[in-house]
């Protein structure tokens, strides 16, 4: 369980991961963190991880409409329900990744030996929105290759 969202992002920020689960994680932190900073976002992470089934995508994306409702009105939830509703979108997006891909980490390592290593962010939120995903823009995405160990840490 996350007691401290700042401190745990921190911490597992560019450590390279395989887990799609916390791939997952990184992913909801992008999603959210869209106009506002990522300390902001970093300290709801306790809460996204109430919230959103410990950051298990597959049962994320068997969400119904009172759950998504529940989510958006929990008093401390960041208040945005398309972005809640993003990460519904998502969690059903990384399922249909497969059988393509492994799982969403898979996906997401799958583009480590690209050729579009200084516009990779772009190439992959790209790649991502024609599969359905949402909230994904090139600069949160280049963050969240960078945060999973895809990309060096600079």
């Amino acid at each position: 369980m996350i007691i401290d969202g700042i401190k745990h992002y921190d911490a597992i920020f560019g450590t390279p991961t395989h887990e799609a689960n916390k791939v997952f994680e990184f992913l909801v932190v992008a999603v959210f963190q869209a106009g506002l900073s990522w300390k902001a976002t970093a300290s709801k992470l306790p809460v996204f991880q109430r919230v959103f089934a410990d950051f298990d995508y597959r049962q994320i994306a068997a969400f119904d409409e009172p759950e998504l409702e529940k989510i958006e009105g929990a008093a401390d939830m960041i208040r945005n329900d398309r972005k809640i509703r993003a990460i519904l979108q998502n969690a059903q997006a990384a399922v249909n990744l497969e059988p393509e891909f492994t799982d969403l980490a898979d996906y997401f390592w799958s583009f480590q030996t690209s050729d579009y290593s200084d516009d990779l962010g772009t190439f992959v939120a790209k790649d991502m929105k024609k599969r359905g995903f949402k909230f994904v823009g090139p600069k949160t995405i280049g963050i969240l290759l960078i945060g999973i160990g895809v990309r060096p840490r600079l």
